[in-house]
């Protein structure tokens, strides 16, 4: 509750919508869960809101209605997403979930162009199975994840309006780190979130990954697309020290274990098809040791 005091969030069904995304967040969140702790408590509920709507939307498509048809979740999806966009316009919310977003959206003049934009994308995962190209798999990862940085720079507080392209840049390289890490649980969902342009580059075949044999060609093919993730990470470096000096710990930590998903896919050989890359205890604790002194310090 002392976040929310520091927040300034009083009236009690309010303070119960943003307790309900920190539940989504620490149950379904781990890693990013750990990083919002390093924030001051202030910032930490509308983080908190952020996510919880992220994923509230992302459990529609794949968990909570996973007994019904593409066709069933889509309605499902169309109707929460329009209800939640009509609710940031209004300023009010009846949702349990919607009610802490919409509070968050209007506190910190978020545009709606970005909710719209996630929702899009969680549209299009309930109808696109592949991506031809790299600027094709762009639009889906534009919704699905650099919006969602793009959503945070404004509570993180941004000493420049470059803090805006780094968070969609490093929002990029966390999705492509969790696309090489789930290459095999993707397939089982019938989706391929490898540019079928890489694929081709590499001489693999859809049914060479659906084989879920580990081939040199796909050793290959992962290699690439680790580099990439590198690169991106490396390019938004300089965007964190563009935000206010108490939220940088975070972002820092963040970076290091979301992208650092691809030194645990090295690590396992990068056979993504037998084992499932894990961030492991002590490299968290590693991380979040220092941060956390970095994060007193700042603030």
């Amino acid at each position: 509750m002392s976040e929310l005091k520091e927040a300034g969030i009083k009236d009690p069904v309010l303070a119960a919508s943003y307790l309900q995304c920190k539940k989504l967040n620490s149950q379904h969140g781990k890693t990013y869960y750990l990083a919002t702790l390093l924030l001051p408590p202030a910032k930490r509920p509308f983080v908190h809101a952020l996510y919880g709507f992220a994923r509230y939307a992302d459990e529609i498509v794949d968990d909570l209605a996973s007994t019904l048809t593409d066709e069933e979740k889509a309605t499902a999806l169309k109707g929460w997403g329009s209800q939640a966009i009509k609710d940031i316009k209004s300023g009010e919310s009846s949702d349990p979930v919607g009610r802490a977003l919409v509070d968050t959206a209007r506190r910190f003049s978020i545009p709606i162009e970005y909710f719209e934009a996630f929702l899009n994308s969680m549209e299009m995962d309930l109808t696109v199975n592949e991506y031809a190209t790299y600027a094709d798999l762009m639009e889906y990862v534009y919704g699905s994840a650099a919006v969602i940085g793009l959503q945070m720079v404004p509570v993180l507080g941004a000493l420049s309006p470059e803090a805006y392209e780094s968070a969609k840049t490093l929002g990029i390289a966390f999705q492509l780190a969790n696309f090489i890490r789930d290459i095999g649980e993707d397939l089982e969902r019938g989706r391929i979130y490898i540019p079928i342009e890489d694929l081709i580059h590499f001489g693999v075949s859809r049914e060479d990954l659906h084989q879920k044999i580990l081939t040199p060609k796909i050793i290959e093919l992962i290699k690439f697309q680790i580099a990439r993730v590198r690169e991106l990470q490396k390019s938004a470096e300089p965007g964190i020290q563009m935000l206010e000096p108490s939220s940088r710990p975070c972002i820092e930590a963040a970076s290091e274990l979301y992208c650092g998903i691809v030194d645990e896919v090295e690590a396992i050989g990068y056979d993504v098809f037998n084992f499932r890359a894990k961030t492991s205890t002590w490299r968290r604790i590693k991380v979040a040791l220092p941060a956390y002194i970095r994060a007193i310090k700042a603030r």
